[in-house]
């Protein structure tokens, strides 16, 4: 192992935001902050987001900037990686932001019922051929069903259009209410570059403009006027779907670099016994 994930191993120790959970803690039986992160964590009863895979924690920290009457909490196995965002919420004083390095196998045992509002998965590893690691597979959103709000809704943003057909499929199967969908989230020209988009990667201060435009002008993307008209926009509001444009992981950049398509969906679990497995052609979308 490195000197540097070393060094970044000790001083997570040192970040009142990070819980880092031995494994003796959450299997089979429940974490002291379960059911308590508004009180214990937050001081506060504030709605809690929770980010899975959050990776450097840069998606959750932005959410959090933005929004403060929310809290957020990126969950992640990679200590490493988690460290960047909890030392930045730690030297800027973030009060809504946490960081939980666990594997989300265990999350049942982190959360109690009705205690998270919204759930995000945002670049999710696919998982080919592996459905019940997959973080939409009927497994996994009965977890999610066991600690979110009722009505309370998911969030998968990623460049796998293999895992973005899936889940829309599990969510048809199941009666699922959907949101948004979208296979593109920013508009590309016939060569594949990004038109349009109502985000400005190399501006991170960039907020939109009373009419909805942005600093260059008038914001058009097809997709972000879907999105406004989508059932999402009334339920989360319009800052929400600008959100959407404006905030990007890391990876995110890179995929829109080299011409990747970005998908997005909001749906909700709301759900009646067991989930079912979804009837589709995965051979069609696996690459």
């Amino acid at each position: 192992m490195g000197k540097d994930k070393l060094r970044k191993f000790r001083e997570n120790e040192t970040f009142s935001c990070l819980i880092q959970p031995r494994t003796e803690e959450v299997f089979g039986k429940d974490h002291p902050l379960k059911g308590h992160w508004g009180e214990k964590m937050f001081g506060n009863d504030r709605p809690i987001v929770v980010e899975l895979g959050c990776g450097k924690g840069e998606y959750t920290v932005d959410l959090a900037l933005r929004n403060p009457g929310c809290n957020y909490i990126g969950v992640d196995i990679k200590g490493a990686r988690l460290w960047k965002g909890a030392k930045y919420a730690t030297e800027n004083s973030l009060p809504n932001v946490a960081f939980l390095r666990t594997r989300i196998e265990f999350i049942e045992s982190l959360f109690a019922p009705e205690e998270i509002s919204e759930i995000w998965i945002t670049f999710a590893d696919p998982q080919i051929g592996r459905e019940k690691k997959r973080l939409t597979s009927p497994l996994f959103l009965s977890r999610y069903r066991n600690f979110l709000k009722r009505g309370g809704i998911v969030h998968l943003k990623t460049d796998s259009r293999y895992l973005h057909e899936y889940t829309r499929a599990i969510a048809e199967q199941n009666g699922l209410e959907i949101l948004a969908c979208t296979s593109d989230l920013y508009r590309r020209d016939s060569k594949g570059t990004v038109t349009e988009s109502f985000f400005e990667k190399k501006d991170r201060d960039f907020r939109p403009g009373e009419d909805g435009g942005s600093a260059s002008g008038e914001a058009s993307s097809e997709s972000y006027r879907q999105l406004l008209a989508s059932p999402l926009a009334s339920v989360c509001g319009r800052d929400a779907i600008d959100a959407l444009f404006q905030v990007q992981t890391f990876y995110e950049t890179q995929y829109l670099d080299q011409g990747i398509p970005i998908t997005y969906m909001a749906f909700r679990i709301d759900h009646e016994g067991p989930y079912v497995s979804p009837e589709w052609d995965p051979d069609r979308w696996e690459r």
